[in-house]
């Protein structure tokens, strides 16, 4: 409808459905017409499952009452952080998207939190909408893109889902404007551990 036809395709990503409902129509056309595109998850760096989670059976809810799935999971008792992107919180990836990432035909990025807010900011400024803080981190990786193509000079038609808006969470903005919010980010020490206990409960 644009006239345009995508060279990277983002969506934000918290166990996949929003991901999933941007990129899987061009990834069809990836896997049966061949075209040159790439989809990017971009994932909270306080709950990193796809970027350094590991693929593994795993139960999909906290309590471990679902069927084993494989996924890339952080362990189903994983305790991420309290981040204004409540709904990029969950521990696991869906498993179509799972098996899609341990074939390579996806990729993925984490964004810190300040870096999602400043990017909500900006798009704020320049579109006259205020995002979602999952969506901003959409926004924090298309803006990345788009710098990276500057600097190689190269064009780059980069679509990204803004898939909703931030009208309920203006005091997170205000607390960003402030100064008043932090990063949070899951150390290696963190990942591992949880994942030996999890590998304690499959086995």
């Amino acid at each position: 409808m644009a006239g345009e036809y995508p060279d990277v395709v983002i969506g934000c990503f918290g166990g996949g459905s929003n991901f999933s409902g941007i990129t899987f129509p061009f990834l069809r056309h990836k896997l049966t017409e061949g075209k040159d595109i790439r989809v990017v998850a971009a994932e909270p760096a306080s709950c990193p499952k796809l970027t350094r989670g590991q693929f593994q059976y795993d139960f999909g809810d906290e309590a471990g009452y679902t069927p084993l799935i494989p996924m890339f999971t952080l362990g189903h008792n994983f305790a991420p952080a309290n981040i204004h992107a409540g709904g990029l919180r969950y521990h696991g990836a869906g498993s179509i998207v799972s098996q899609l990432m341990k074939d390579g035909l996806m990729g993925a990025v984490d964004v810190k939190q300040l870096d999602t807010f400043k990017a909500a900011t900006l798009f704020a400024q320049a579109e006259g909408i205020i995002p979602a803080p999952e969506s901003s981190h959409a926004i924090a990786v298309a803006i990345r893109e788009a710098e990276e193509a500057k600097q190689e000079g190269k064009q780059r038609t980069i679509l990204f889902n803004l898939s909703g808006h931030g009208l309920i969470d203006m005091a997170a903005y205000d607390q960003y404007l402030a100064g008043d919010l932090t990063n949070h980010e899951v150390t290696d020490e963190e990942v591992a551990n949880n994942l030996a206990d999890l590998e304690k409960i499959i086995k």
